[in-house]
């Protein structure tokens, strides 16, 4: 049974859309279409009335239904794969204008975190805080020592403000994919599932300490980023308490050029900053606009240095997506468009079935006019969006890890541009890239992955043979079923021989490596000749063990 605060907040969600000249889509609902015509008894209804663009109607109607929708508008407007550019551009404008709660409030919050009193924790609290959004809010504080923090403190009662508002999302979300035609394509309830995720971290003070942790660690011996203190102390999972970060907003262009940074050298840094993010840890700051970075002028010919706040939002990619996101990267400095698309392929971000050939051409389409820019006009971000879409047609999968790495780009880029327009983006990539790549080929690299991979290897092992020959008997008695969706033959053929010749690299490969590992135990039975004898072999048995590893590693298709 539904509750009286949960039909509360349906009344006043079907109120907003009205108001906003979404009445269709409340008239929609089989309950209310019977009493559609008590809609036209009122004379301000009579006459056809002017809400502006759908766009901006859009905007305004998350607005008014609070912060939560505000954040779930936000998240939207970085899917350019799925709506509109007139849509996006007004989620875009959304900010989280969500005002102060009450001080005394703020008061209690701190003193149950911690159980003790403000004054036992901090010399001075200010309590006007100095950014409020709608999950958290920020105040000045002094610890006892001295030391100048700032403190952010979780919304009180957000959580079942969230749970609610996330529950008639996920139901609307439902009805639009059920009702609505488009609603299959756009996929709601995936969205409402990513904006449930995001939230959750965002609230958790812990998890935002730990990931600003860890991009500390990754920056240690930086000088071009600081990623202020966690004390972790006095952290909990409703309140964190962090260095106080003074610096100089990176959008104040004629502030920065009084202070005298050199900006065409902190746009090349900040690019730097973001590709060592993406290409060597892994994990990259997802939310990074204005608000969130400041620059801190070097002093005595020091740096100038980038300070990097609010870490709800984080991106992290797997070696794998990694590893193409790379290789996709330098077959574009290439403009080899067919590699692209082959890449798309193997990867599993579009159909094993999808035509190489076709997705070539369709990459080329996009690619040739950004190309055909002067180098300092061309956009990594507007290309990977653009990618993006036309993958889409292709029956792409969402992967939302590239969604948030084509937000961050974009936004970076937007930061960049400003301070230096004639910066060259693929330049400033290529080092990064080609660093990347040649750590991956290296001897030391592959000789590691083999050595985190050959316990599970010889785990399984002992079972190999037997399935080896399982699946040849299942051959030769026609009970193998094969089930494929490509009707070529030809490329069935071609992917079976492949994973065939996959088979053999890994089978040759881990003998030679189990064979030099016999080896060296049985010289340890020997005497001092043949422990040097069997430890040569066991040396160029395992080398060429690794050899045709490493091989099949980094083979290609």
């Amino acid at each position: 049974m539904i509750s009286f605060s949960r039909s509360l907040r349906v009344f006043a969600i079907q109120r907003a859309l009205m108001k906003h000249g979404f009445d269709e889509i409340v008239f929609s609902i089989a309950y209310l279409r019977p009493v559609k015509f008590l809609f036209y008894l009122f004379p301000w209804n009579w006459f056809p009335r002017n809400y502006g663009p759908k766009s901006t109607r859009i905007r305004r109607l998350l607005e008014d239904l609070g912060p939560i929708f505000v954040k779930f508008g936000q998240i939207l407007s970085t899917r350019h794969d799925l709506l509109p550019e007139d849509i996006i551009k007004e989620l875009s404008l959304l900010q989280d204008r969500v005002p102060s709660f009450d001080s005394a409030k703020v008061k209690v919050i701190v003193e149950e975190a911690f159980g003790v009193v403000l004054d036992d924790i901090f010399a001075g609290f200010d309590m006007n805080p100095i950014a409020s959004a709608s999950i958290a809010q920020v105040h000045e504080a002094t610890l006892c020592d001295g030391t100048e923090v700032v403190v952010k403190v979780v919304r009180p009662d957000i959580l079942a403000t969230i749970k609610q508002d996330v529950s008639l999302m996920k139901l609307m979300a439902s009805l639009i994919e059920r009702y609505w035609e488009p609603g299959a394509k756009l996929k709601p309830s995936l969205i409402v599932s990513e904006v449930e995720k995001t939230i959750s971290g965002e609230l958790d003070m812990l998890r935002e300490a730990s990931n600003a942790s860890q991009l500390s660690r990754n920056f240690t011996e930086s000088d071009i980023v600081k990623i202020p203190k966690v004390y972790w102390e006095y952290t909990r999972t409703n309140v964190l308490v962090m260095e106080k970060m003074i610096g100089l907003n990176v959008s104040d262009i004629e502030g920065l050029k009084r202070a005298g940074v050199d900006l065409k050298k902190l746009a090349s840094n900040g690019l730097d900053i973001l590709f060592t993010q993406i290409f060597r840890d892994h994990f990259f700051h997802a939310d990074l606009h204005p608000g969130n970075i400041f620059i801190i002028p070097g002093k005595d010919g020091a740096p100038d240095r980038y300070g990097v706040v609010d870490f709800g939002i984080m991106g992290s990619l797997s070696e794998f997506d990694q590893r193409y996101l790379a290789e996709n990267c330098a077959a574009f400095l290439k403009k080899d468009y067919r590699r692209v698309a082959q890449l798309h392929v193997e990867s599993g971000w579009v159909p094993a079935d999808t035509r190489v050939d076709e997705f070539e051409t369709a990459i080329r389409t996009v690619s040739e006019p950004i190309f055909d820019r002067p180098v300092k006009d061309i956009s990594l971000g507007d290309l990977l969006l653009r990618l993006f879409q036309t993958a889409r047609s292709f029956n792409m999968e969402i992967q939302p890890q590239l969604l948030l790495l084509q937000k961050t780009l974009l936004g970076v880029e937007g930061i960049i541009r400003n301070l230096d327009p004639e910066i060259d983006m693929w330049e400033s990539a290529r080092p990064a890239v080609q660093t990347f790549m040649a750590e991956r080929l290296r001897l030391k690299n592959i000789i590691h992955e083999l050595r985190e991979e050959m316990p599970g290897w010889m785990a399984r092992l002992p079972e190999m043979p037997k399935s080896i020959f399982d699946v040849v008997d299942k051959v030769r008695s026609g009970k193998l079923n094969v089930q494929t969706h490509d009707s070529s033959i030809n490329l069935l053929k071609e992917e079976m021989g492949f994973m065939l010749s996959r088979v053999v690299y890994v089978l040759v490969g881990i003998g030679l490596l189990v064979f030099a590992l016999l080896l060296s135990v049985w010289a340890d039975f020997g005497n001092e000749i043949a422990l040097t004898y069997y430890s040569v072999i066991s040396l160029l048995v395992g080398l060429a063990g690794g050899m045709i590893l490493g091989s099949f590693l980094i083979r290609k298709k």
